[in-house]
């Protein structure tokens, strides 16, 4: 008795292979082969593609965050001026409050802050701004702040004069060495009221933290400056702080607040941006469900093209089945014959996907070039180009989602081939 061959074997994947090269005359067939595997690259292609630039994204974002702002803010809860009637949320123990939240496990940096709104302005033109107050050497330990390849100017001079956003400083049209004027309603109080107080300082610093709702508004003063210029003498805003691991932060929160004491209250980054970051999540899931189908749509065409090749080579079945070749066999032809296409659609794309990931800035610039300009609106986006990054389990992710569709989709063709009656299939030969 004839050994039964292996499956996959040798002579089945000759007869597939002869299959997919199709002749003149079996056109159509052809034509569906090359629709299948440019439909699967540009599929795999779109989906990794997308899966960087969400991954970038949520990245940059996620590190503009964390590199420009607090990680944790600690403030007072509020107490009723018996003077004004106006609610008092300053630190008058900063100090004292600072170096007990320094000694918490995990705290790198805590550093008392003045915060309050102005109208800036310089050369007639006017901008308002947020200004934050605050000692020479705490400026100095914020990445996005202090990164010299990303800022002009001298940070050191930073005690001597105003450190301003590059927004705030396109808005005024002023660079390094100019003044400008802050602008404040609740001056000095003298017998005839509050009058405004306005301060000129010098440039001396301009960041960009890399988010356009930053760099627009946002100013550095001097602590002890931003305290004469709010009326904070000897009192604080708040207290920021910055810790070693920020995704832990909630696990934190109860230290923290044990060592600022009974009145504090605390707001993390996540209570900052965590609607925004959650919004981010959702439409993720629907940008990957929305391109999923899109892969599934391309893999049909497998399926179509299988249709059609196997009702052009009834003949040649009803022949291989009488020579002895069994359901299986017939079956594992055509199924090489769909995967085939598959996995060489899948492996383009995932280089294309690539090669985008990669590539994206310079071509990026191309098309910017090609529109005239101004495709990305960073007033819009927040930052200021389109960020992407590869990340293996995307990937893999977009490999096996694929690969996957394209097996199956191929099975319904390929086991209809391997059930043909040879009678039917040679009646009338």
């Amino acid at each position: 008795m004839a050994a039964t061959p292996a499956p996959f074997a040798r002579f089945e994947w000759m007869i597939a292979w002869r299959y997919l090269r199709a002749r003149r005359a079996e056109g159509g067939v052809s034509t569906m082969t090359w629709i299948s595997l440019v439909g699967i690259t540009l599929a795999v292609f779109a989906l990794i593609a997308t899966l960087a630039v969400r991954s970038g994204f949520r990245a940059e974002f996620v590190d503009t965050i964390l590199g420009a702002n607090a990680h944790v803010t600690l403030y007072n809860a509020g107490t009723v001026d018996d003077q004004t009637g106006r609610i008092d949320r300053t630190i008058v123990d900063y100090d004292a409050m600072a170096e007990r939240v320094r000694a918490v496990p995990g705290v790198v940096r805590a550093a008392p802050l003045i915060k309050g709104q102005v109208m800036a302005s310089a050369r007639e033109r006017n901008a308002g701004v947020e200004v934050f107050g605050i000692a020479p050497d705490d400026l100095r330990t914020i990445p996005r702040i202090a990164d010299p390849t990303t800022a002009v100017g001298d940070i050191g001079a930073f005690a001597s004069g105003i450190a301003i956003g590059s927004g705030v400083a396109r808005e005024l049209n002023v660079g390094i060495g100019d003044r400008i004027k802050l602008i404040s309603p609740n001056g000095a109080k003298t017998a005839f009221g509050t009058s405004p107080r306005i301060n000129a300082y010098e440039v001396v610093y301009i960041f960009s933290a890399g988010r356009y709702d930053i760099d627009r508004v946002r100013v550095y003063l001097p602590f002890a400056e931003a305290q004469s210029f709010f009326n904070r003498e000897g009192r604080a805003d708040e207290l920021e702080v910055m810790v070693k691991t920020p995704e832990t932060v909630d696990e934190m929160t109860p230290a923290l607040l044990a060592a600022a004491g009974e009145r504090a209250q605390v707001w993390t980054w996540r209570d900052a941006s965590g609607g925004f970051l959650r919004a981010l999540e959702v439409e993720d899931n629907v940008m990957f469900v929305i391109l999923s189908i899109l892969v599934l749509i391309a893999a049909m065409n497998i399926t179509s093209g299988l249709i059609m090749l196997v009702k052009n080579k009834g003949r040649d079945i009803g022949i291989l089945r009488t020579m002895g070749l069994t359901e299986g066999s017939i079956m594992r032809v055509f199924f090489i014959c769909g995967a085939f296409t598959g996995v060489i659609g899948t492996l383009l794309g995932v280089v294309l996907g690539c090669l985008f990931a990669i590539y994206i800035d310079p071509i990026f610039s191309f098309v910017n070039v090609l529109m005239g300009g101004q495709v990305w609106d960073p007033s819009i986006r927040g930052i200021y180009n389109l960020p992407a990054k590869l990340e293996l389990p995307d990937v893999l992710s977009a490999v096996m989602l694929s690969l996957g569709l394209s097996f199956v989709v191929t099975l319904f063709p390929a086991r209809r081939a391997a059930r043909l009656d040879p009678v039917e299939a040679l009646r009338y030969e």
